[in-house]
């Protein structure tokens, strides 16, 4: 059984909340910087932010968090960045699923939780511009701990330099915490990001983890920070590379369907989704990944 974690829980939560600061940040700075692309002519834009609420079944405070969305922007056509820290106890649903997926029964007879992340989608203004993805979160039990996360790169024109400084960036941030973690990880992406009845992948991948408890705490905290830390200087190069690119409509009608495909994974697929609605949090942030624009053939 875990201790409270009372300590662990507010670094964890601090720390999500203080990356989600530097990448809004950085995010808008992107939009101010001038540049010769074609929607320089555009205003940029900031982030509008909302506070969100959780509430338990009896009305009661279950944490919340913020939302922070930009839309029309001149190179984030929208981007959400979102931080939160909720608690309570699960419904009858996420108690089953825990205690079967995560081998933890005790979560049938007592169901408490807490769970704090950061999660990121980027869609971008410039079809030559990727599609970003990034997330991390920490969940504690009264029975176990773990976290999660990583980050994924989608765009919908590919250009094999960009996919490779995505990655470099990844291994350079991993390798001091193992030579065997950068591989696991992307091999863990790969599988995690592929889309079944398609029968590809959603993206170019990047490194993505589950359950990650070594039973060294403050060891896998600090993987989880360098995963978040990994970010912008795997990202933030790229769109600032490829903004100021030309395209034509059929980039841009190559990008639509693209976005129809990421719609699809998140819908049908992704855990997180499935958990943030299961468990009650607030919709609009957790379809915040959602893009503003998609087509299907």
């Amino acid at each position: 059984m875990t201790t409270d974690f009372t300590e662990e829980k507010q670094l964890a939560s601090g720390w999500f909340r203080s990356l989600r600061d530097q990448i809004v940040a950085a995010f808008e700075a992107l939009e101010e910087t001038h540049s010769e692309g074609p929607f320089n002519d555009l205003a940029p834009k900031k982030f509008e932010v909302k506070t969100t609420r959780r509430t338990s079944d009896d009305g009661s405070d279950a944490g919340g968090g913020l939302m922070s969305v930009m839309r029309g922007g001149r190179v984030f056509e929208k981007v959400g960045v979102n931080v939160s820290t909720v608690f309570g106890t699960l419904g009858k649903e996420a108690q089953m699923a825990m205690a079967a997926r995560k081998n933890i029964p005790e979560m049938k007879t007592d169901p408490r939780f807490w769970a704090s992340g950061i999660s990121l989608v980027a869609h971008m203004r410039n079809p030559k511009c990727p599609a970003v993805h990034m997330n991390t979160r920490m969940f504690w039990t009264p029975h176990a701990w773990w976290f999660g996360g990583g980050s994924d790169l989608n765009p919908c024109i590919e250009f094999d330099e960009d996919t490779q400084h995505f990655h470099n960036q990844q291994k350079l941030h991993l390798d001091p915490h193992g030579a065997d973690l950068y591989p696991e990880l992307k091999a863990w992406a790969d599988e995690y990001f592929y889309i079944p009845h398609r029968h590809r992948a959603r993206g170019v991948g990047g490194i993505f983890m589950d359950d990650r408890c070594t039973g060294d705490w403050q060891s896998d905290f600090q993987l989880t920070q360098d995963i978040g830390r990994a970010f912008l200087p795997a990202y933030v190069p790229l769109v600032e590379k490829r903004r100021v690119e030309g395209f034509d409509e059929a980039d841009k009608d190559t990008q639509l369907v693209h976005r129809g495909l990421y719609a699809e994974y998140n819908l049908v697929y992704d855990r997180g989704t499935k958990f943030g609605l299961a468990t009650g949090h607030d919709a609009d942030a957790v379809l915040m990944s959602l893009p503003p624009l998609a087509k299907w053939i």
